[in-house]
């Protein structure tokens, strides 16, 4: 028998989930990991082995819809049956948002995910499903405990000058406010640099996936990071604008171009590097075009993080090394290469070799400041902090 925690990210149509077993040495060992897709029309569902080798799939068929509790009452269901001996103890989801209630992983009840719902309007497009998920896998079964880990948690180091924006106090009190995202990755990358660079205090980590943010940590803590009120400023991301300042959407408005729905609609799934390029937002595709548009939108994604580099390192006052992760960071070769080339008067000096095999050291021997590739794992920092939370868990 193996007493496991599962792991939840749940979305709009889609749920990802992974299971870690708890053991007597407190590793939680990967036991699979898989997702269900286009839940609203064609769901169909994936598991993987530990090594990513699929090993079973289930399809509804089209027109067939399923909601969030029907998809956990499948995994649970199925982890329960096909793997040998396991039984979910409890479960650890992904909340982006935790508000000004929760700087630190929460046991979830109803009165939490009250709070929580009360918070979608903050960023609409992850957390109205993050929760959905939690009181579907509620209703599903009542007896689990539960537990949210959010993103904003880890930001909550910063100094209260970062965490603010300069608009009145009453605005202020409604949550306006720089809460900072991607904030179980950088957690996780944080207790990993010690172990690559460990005399390294000051530390910009650059978390590059389909959401692109970069965080400035000193001593391991959050002193700044690029998302601000919503998972929507800061770098420019596949489908999602990054920077764009305000008086250019009261225009878009005044313009009537757009109305509400419509704006938020393009800034989060029209622009970033698909509205720069006309082509895509993955990365992968405009690396390998020759499309002078899709040249340009990588070379601004480079741009932006150059910019951000530069002040992070004066908030730092310095700058001891630079780590890369998340899909792009983990996988592009030529964006690492750009953005330490850019970085030479910091005294950065590429090992290009060692980028081309991707690591974990980028930077040569002599180089002032170095540069790191390591691979992000937020799910286990879920299922460690829902193991911290529920100390009663229990190995099997």
């Amino acid at each position: 028998m193996a007493n496991v925690i599962i792991v939840i990210n749940a979305g709009s149509t889609s749920l990802k989930f992974a299971a870690y077993a708890i053991d007597a040495a407190g590793s939680l060992p990967l036991v699979c990991r898989g997702q269900i897709d286009a839940m609203a029309d064609d769901p169909h569902f994936v598991v993987k082995n530990p090594n990513g080798k699929p090993f079973d799939a289930h399809e509804w068929g089209e027109g067939h819809a399923i909601d969030h509790k029907t998809a956990l009452h499948f995994v649970i269901t199925w982890l329960e049956t096909n793997v040998p001996g396991l039984k979910v103890v409890a479960a650890g989801h992904r909340v982006v948002l935790g508000g000004t209630r929760f700087g630190a992983p929460a046991r979830i009840d109803g009165d939490v995910l009250d709070y929580l719902e009360s918070l979608a309007a903050m960023e609409p497009s992850h957390q109205t499903f993050n929760v959905r998920g939690a009181r579907a896998l509620a209703e599903a079964f009542p007896g689990l405990p539960q537990v949210a880990c959010f993103d904003t948690s880890f930001h909550r180091t910063m100094p209260e000058v970062a965490q603010h924006y300069a608009l009145p106090q009453d605005v202020r009190d409604d949550g306006a406010r720089h809460w900072g995202y991607h904030g179980i990755s950088y957690e996780y990358i944080s207790r990993q640099v010690p172990k690559f660079a460990p005399e390294a205090r000051r530390v910009i980590v650059a978390h590059l996936g389909g959401g692109a943010s970069m965080c400035a940590m000193l001593d391991g803590r959050s002193v700044e990071t690029t998302m601000g009120f919503a998972g929507l400023s800061g770098l420019p991301m596949a489908t999602r604008s990054g920077d764009v300042p305000p008086e250019v959407l009261f225009y878009l408005l005044r313009r009537k171009l757009f109305d509400e729905a419509a704006l938020e609609k393009m800034l989060y799934q029209r622009a970033g590097l698909l509205g720069l390029s006309g082509t895509s937002g993955d990365m992968r595709v405009l690396q390998d075009s020759g499309d002078p548009r899709a040249i340009a939108a990588v070379e601004f994604f480079v741009y932006a993080m150059t910019k951000y580099v530069g002040a992070y390192t004066a908030v730092l006052g310095g700058l001891d090394a630079l780590v890369f992760t998340a899909g792009i960071g983990e996988h592009s070769a030529p964006v690492r290469a750009a953005v330490c080339g850019k970085l030479a008067w910091l005294g950065m000096t590429l090992d290009g070799p060692a980028n081309a095999a991707g690591g974990p050291r980028i930077s040569a021997p002599d180089s002032a400041v170095s540069a790191w590739v390591i691979p992000t794992n937020e799910e286990l920092m879920i299922a460690r902090h829902t193991q911290e939370t529920l100390p009663h868990l229990a190995v099997a």
